[in-house]
Parts: structure tokens; C-alpha cells; sequence
């Protein structure tokens, strides 16, 4: 089939395809018209896929398309039913479909702040190296915790916020490389199992976990689930399956960034919560009991709502209809 024959008889029926989606009303005869013609452009698609692969032609036939059937259905847009089948169905079950990766990462991330925590409380030696006695408990009893106390508590929630949303972005985007996910869990537990051992050398076990658990328990979730949506697409990447790599890819690459989006929720939360609630003259346990509950929520969410979405034989991919296809020769 030629490509250039089939733009120049389709031009036409496509334009009118277009000019009626875009109509503010429509007669019944141009309804039925407005059917005919989306008939005839998915026949269109159909052939330009199998016969004569076109990137471009594929995308925008694909965009056209969906655009006239969201018109025929009687929905045009951004509507509730959508934004609601997205938090029901799409985000859980992206989450949900990752949950033995994200708890493979939260074990290795806590493995490693262990055994740099260790590492440090039981070699003096490599305390030392940190610096003076006098400077790490400053560090400890002092820098620790006005830490919490800096700007005005929206100013460094919204910090903190952009900060691990970074982190988490930086985790999706570069998921494939299947490498640079690790350096990020390898520096953040390292840098974290760090503080610790200072943080209770010099001020005590309590001291370290009533400043760190509040917000630290979600934020730490967040972050997990941003390094398991990337490395799954680095998996796919491997392991394609029965779709092309290209496709598997695609959809994978698609999921995380929906994981990303609720992971940047819950950093919305724990932001909230190291900006308000750490710095506050709230009880430890209360505070403590906060995150606990934020990151039981979180959990609630992926494995409740993600298994019946999963069950029910829904979709985490929100990128169906958007003219991503991988060319197939016939």
C-alpha cells in the first residue's frame, strides 16, 4: 500500500472527520455521518499499521480517533468518571503490580543503612574520620534537630517536598538504565545509616527515631515505590514478554510514571508532616503515630484497591490512546 495514495484519499473524509468531532452540535444525519467516517478512519489505521508503518500517520489517526469516539460516547475531555477511574483503578493497580519489587527495595535499603549504621558505631576509627567528638555532637544534639526548625513550616515543607520529589523523579527517569536507581538507594542508605550512628552516638536512640519516624516512615515509601517503578521498567526492558520490547517498554515506562504520581502524593503528606508535625511540641508518640498512620494508608490503598482493580481485570496503562505503536510489517 501506498502511504502517499492512502493521505491523499483519505484527506478529505479525515477533515470532516475532524470538522464534526470539533462541531458544538450535531443533526442526526451528521451523527450518522460523524459514525460512517470513524468507521472508515479505523479501517484507515488498521491498514496503515499492518500494510505501511507510519510513525506520524499512526499518531495522529490515533489522536483523531479518539477524539471522535469520546465525542460519539457522549464524553469529550477531562471528566470525573476518568479522573475517578484513575485514583480507583489506574493508580493502585500501578502500585499494586510493583509491591514485591517495592518491598525488595525497602528491605535492601534498610540492610544497607544497618550495616553502615553498625559499621560506624563499632569502628572508632571510622567514627573519628566524620569528625571531632565536639563537632559530631553538635552535629547530633543541635544541627539535627534545627534542622527541623528552618523557614516557616510551609517554606520547608514545600522544600523538602521538591527535594524527594527529585529524588523520585530522578528514579523513574532513569529506571531503564537499571544502574542508576541503585546509586540512588546506595547513597540515600548510606547517607541516612550515617546519620544515624552519629545522631545516636551522641544523642541516643530516642533521639534519633522520634525526629525521623513521623515523616520519615511515608517518605521512605514514597521513595521505595519510585525506585521499584523504575527498575521494573529496566525488568521489562530484559524481559519483554509476549509484546515487543518496544510495547512492553511503553506500558511499563507509562505505569511508572502513574506509580510516580502517587508516590508524589504521599511526599505531599509527608512533607506536610516534617514541615508541621516533627518541629511541633506535639508528644513523640503522637507524631510517631501520625506517619505510622499516613504510610498504613498508603499501603491500605495499594493493596486493597489495587487488588480488586487487578481482580476485576483493569488497566494501569493511561496512554492507550495515544498513538504509541510499535510499526509491525506485513
Amino acid at each position: 500500500m501506498d502511504i502517499d495514495v492512502l493521505r491523499v484519499s483519505g484527506k478529505n473524509e479525515w477533515k470532516r472527520l475532524d470538522q464534526l468531532t470539533r462541531a458544538p452540535s450535531l443533526t442526526g444525519e451528521e451523527i450518522d455521518e460523524l459514525d460512517l467516517l470513524y468507521r472508515y478512519a479505523t479501517t484507515d489505521l488498521a491498514r496503515v499499521r499492518t500494510k505501511s508503518p507510519d510513525p506520524d500517520l499512526i499518531a495522529d489517526l490515533s489522536r483523531l480517533l479518539s477524539a471522535a469516539r469520546g465525542r460519539l460516547a457522549g464524553t469529550s475531555g477531562l471528566t470525573g468518571a476518568i479522573i475517578a477511574r484513575f485514583f480507583v483503578v489506574a493508580l493502585p493497580l500501578a502500585m499494586y503490580r510493583i509491591r514485591w519489587v517495592i518491598v525488595g527495595v525497602m528491605a535492601l535499603f534498610m540492610a544497607l543503612c544497618v550495616i553502615q549504621g553498625h559499621y560506624l558505631l563499632t569502628t572508632p576509627d571510622a567514627m573519628s574520620a566524620l569528625g571531632s567528638p565536639e563537632a559530631l555532637r553538635a552535629y547530633a544534639q543541635d544541627m539535627f534537630v534545627d534542622y527541623y526548625h528552618q523557614d516557616t513550616h510551609a517554606q520547608f515543607g514545600l522544600s523538602v517536598w521538591a527535594n524527594n520529589s527529585w529524588i523520585c523523579l530522578q528514579a523513574v527517569a532513569t529506571g531503564i538504565t537499571g544502574f542508576y536507581p541503585l546509586v540512588l538507594l546506595w547513597n540515600n542508605a548510606v547517607s541516612l545509616g550515617t546519620s544515624a550512628a552519629v545522631v545516636i552516638q551522641y544523642g541516643g536512640v530516642w533521639h534519633f527515631f522520634r525526629f525521623i519516624l513521623p515523616h520519615g516512615l511515608p517518605e521512605l515509601t514514597a521513595v521505595f515505590i519510585s525506585m521499584a517503578a523504575g527498575l521494573r521498567v529496566f525488568w521489562v526492558f530484559l524481559v519483554p514478554g509476549d509484546a515487543t520490547r518496544f510495547q512492553a517498554v511503553g506500558r511499563a515506562a507509562r505505569g511508572a510514571m502513574t506509580a510516580a504520581f502517587g508516590a508524589a502524593i504521599l511526599l505531599a503528606g509527608s512533607g506536610f508532616l516534617e514541615g508541621f508535625v516533627t518541629p511541633s511540641d506535639l508528644p513523640d508518640s503522637v507524631k510517631i503515630v501520625l506517619g505510622v498512620i499516613l504510610t498504613g494508608a498508603a499501603w491500605a490503598y495499594i493493596l486493597i484497591l489495587g487488588r480488586m482493580a487487578e481482580r476485576a481485570g483493569g488497566s494501569d496503562d493511561v496512554g492507550t490512546d495515544a498513538g504509541y505503536y510499535q510499526p509491525v510489517a506485513g
